[in-house]
């Protein structure tokens, strides 16, 4: 049995062990400072111990995209995927590690995702797009063919991208948007058409 650690122990960490459970993954620990006790029958145990079951993979489930860019950084654990057993994957797509691939999700031939991405629940990640490191497409959301999504954007429930549209590193696209045009680095938009509001501070 795949023996597997979480990093975080707050509402994202609680999908993302259900899905390893239902992998049948024997998840030994949860790891964040802010809880105690159990989750789901897994013991958490506060900061995270480099040492602890050395042979067990990891995950990092942090819905932020840069707190979880800062935790995987810090994690000496290698790294694993949790992908529900509802998830639809194309054979010819490829997947990084340390992925969250969660509940109805659909990810189509030859889309390429990296490592770090939180693909929630019921999003869909049409052919030939490219998802970068440490991306979260929210519920809902449907990115169609040919899209490209820079590093860390965070793309919110319902969203629509059309195909062919490239977006930026650690951009906002905001919950319900349809984004018919490229939208750059650290920009938040919003909309339907989607529209350039303001931009996110440099990570």
């Amino acid at each position: 049995m795949h023996k597997v650690i979480i990093q975080g122990g707050g509402e994202h960490a609680r999908v993302v062990l259900d899905c390893f459970q239902e992998q049948g993954a024997d998840v030994l620990a949860l790891f964040d400072p802010k809880y105690t006790g159990e989750l789901f029958g897994v013991p958490q145990r506060g900061t995270y111990d480099p040492a602890f079951a050395p042979e067990a993979s990891a995950v990092v489930a942090i819905g932020s995209n840069g707190v979880r860019r800062k935790v995987a950084g810090i994690t000496r654990h290698a790294f694993t995927n949790a992908i529900h057993p509802s998830a639809i994957i194309s054979r010819y797509a490829t997947l990084g590690m340390g992925n969250m691939i969660m509940h109805a999700t659909v990810i189509q031939a030859q889309a390429r995702i990296g490592n770090h991405v939180i693909i929630n629940t019921g999003a869909q990640v049409d052919h030939d797009c490219i998802i970068g490191d440490y991306v979260h497409l929210a519920p809902g959301v449907v990115v169609c063919g040919t899209v490209s999504i820079g590093e860390g954007t965070f793309v919110g429930a319902g969203a629509t991208i059309i195909p062919g549209r490239k977006i930026g590193a650690w951009a906002t696209v905001g919950a319900g948007s349809v984004v018919i045009r490229d939208i750059p680095d650290y920009a938040v938009a919003v909309g339907n058409p989607a529209k350039i509001i303001r931009y996110n501070d440099p990570v």
